[in-house]
C-alpha cells in the first residue's frame, strides 16, 4: 500500500492516468459545460477590468477558450494549459502548451482544477496519534500508516483542519496551496481566480470528502486510473495562502450580469424566437446560480496590481 497522494497522483496524471486518456466532459457537468452563459461572464469580468488576455489552467478541451473566442474573435490572447495534447478541434488562434506561461498580464483562470490535486489524507487513530492513510490502487482498500512527521502538514492541520476525535480524517491542502501560488506569482498585473466545490472551516466534513466519477455517475473511490478521484478545496486556506477574497459563484455572476429570471411573457407575443432564445439563457444562467447546485462553488480571487 502507498499514501493517497501517491495512488491519486499517478491515477489521475501517470503515463496511463485518467486525464491523459479522457475529456472531463465525458464524466461530469462542470460550469463551462452547462453554459456559455458562464464564458460571458468570464468575458465580462475581464472586459470589467481591462484584461486582454486569459490562460486556462486545466483547461479540458478547450470549451471556455473557444467560447470566449466566438464571442470577442481575435480580441483577446487566449492560452489553454492541460495535461492532454491539444484537441484538434481548437481554433488555431487559442495556444496550447502543457505548462504555465512565465508571466502574465492579465487573468489566470481555473475551474474545477484543485479539487483534482491529490494531497495527503491523514486520520486521527483511537490512540490520538495523527497517521497517514494508506491505500490500495488496484482495490481502493485503506489502511493506516506510519505517524505523521512532516511539520507542513502538522501545522497545515492544526490550523485548518484539526482533527479531535477518533475516525476523523483530512485532506491536506498543502500541495493545493503550493500550486495555486505559483500560478498566482505568475500574474504580473491582473488577476488569478480559481473556481471549485469546497468547504470552510465551520463546515468541514469530518470523514473527508473523497469521491470518484465515472460517465457521469459517481463510483467507487479505487485509484486505479479508470476514474476521476476528486476531494473538496479547503478554501479559505486557499485564498489566506494567495492573499485572495472568497465568494460564492452565484453573487459572483449576479454582479457580472447572470440573470435567471423569466423573460416577460408580453415578450412571447411580440417576439416568440427571442422570448424563447431568452428563456433558454435564463435557464442556463439559473442552473449557474442555484443554491444548492452550481451557485455554491466558490471563487477565490486574487488581484494582482
Amino acid at each position: 500500500m502507498i499514501g493517497w497522494r501517491e495512488a491519486w497522483d499517478d491515477a489521475l496524471y501517470g503515463p496511463d492516468g485518467f486525464y491523459r486518456r479522457e475529456s472531463p466532459a465525458a464524466h461530469f457537468r462542470t460550469s463551462v459545460h452547462a453554459s456559455t452563459v458562464f464564458a460571458a461572464a468570464i468575458l465580462a469580468y475581464v472586459r470589467r477590468h481591462d484584461l486582454h488576455a486569459v490562460v486556462d489552467v486545466g483547461a479540458g478541451r478547450g470549451e471556455l477558450l473557444t467560447a470566449l473566442d466566438a464571442m470577442a474573435p481575435g480580441q483577446l490572447a487566449l492560452l489553454g494549459v492541460d495535461v492532454r495534447p491539444r484537441p484538434p478541434e481548437l481554433p488555431e488562434r487559442i495556444g496550447w502548451r502543457d505548462h504555465l506561461p512565465e508571466q502574465l498580464e492579465g487573468l489566470m483562470f481555473a475551474n474545477e482544477l484543485l479539487d483534482d490535486v491529490p494531497c495527503e489524507i491523514v486520520e486521527r487513530d483511537r490512540d490520538g496519534v495523527l497517521r497517514t492513510v494508506l491505500v490500495d490502487p488496484a482495490t481502493g482498500a485503506e489502511q493506516l500508516g506510519a505517524p505523521v512527521r512532516d511539520p507542513r502538514t502538522l501545522e497545515w492541520v492544526e490550523a485548518w483542519w484539526p482533527l479531535t476525535e477518533p475516525g476523523e480524517r483530512a485532506e491536506v491542502g498543502v500541495a493545493r496551496e503550493a500550486l495555486w501560488r505559483d500560478v498566482v506569482s505568475r500574474v504580473e498585473g491582473g488577476a488569478a481566480i480559481a473556481v471549485d466545490y469546497g468547504h470552510r472551516a465551520a463546515d468541514r466534513p469530518p470523514y473527508g470528502s473523497l469521491r470518484a466519477y465515472r460517465d457521469g455517475v459517481e463510483a467507487d473511490v479505487v485509484p486505479d486510473g479508470s476514474c476521476d478521484v476528486t476531494a473538496h478545496v479547503a478554501v479559505d486556506a486557499l485564498a489566506t495562502a494567495v492573499g485572495g477574497t472568497l465568494a460564492r459563484q452565484r453573487d459572483v455572476l449576479r454582479d457580472l450580469g447572470v440573470d435567471g429570471s423569466r423573460p416577460p411573457l408580453s415578450l412571447a407575443s411580440s417576439d416568440p424566437q427571442a422570448y424563447v432564445a431568452a428563456l433558454v439563457t435564463a435557464s442556463e444562467a439559473a442552473e449557474l446560480t442555484a443554491s444548492g447546485g452550481l451557485g455554491d462553488f466558490w471563487w477565490v480571487i486574487t488581484p494582482v496590481r
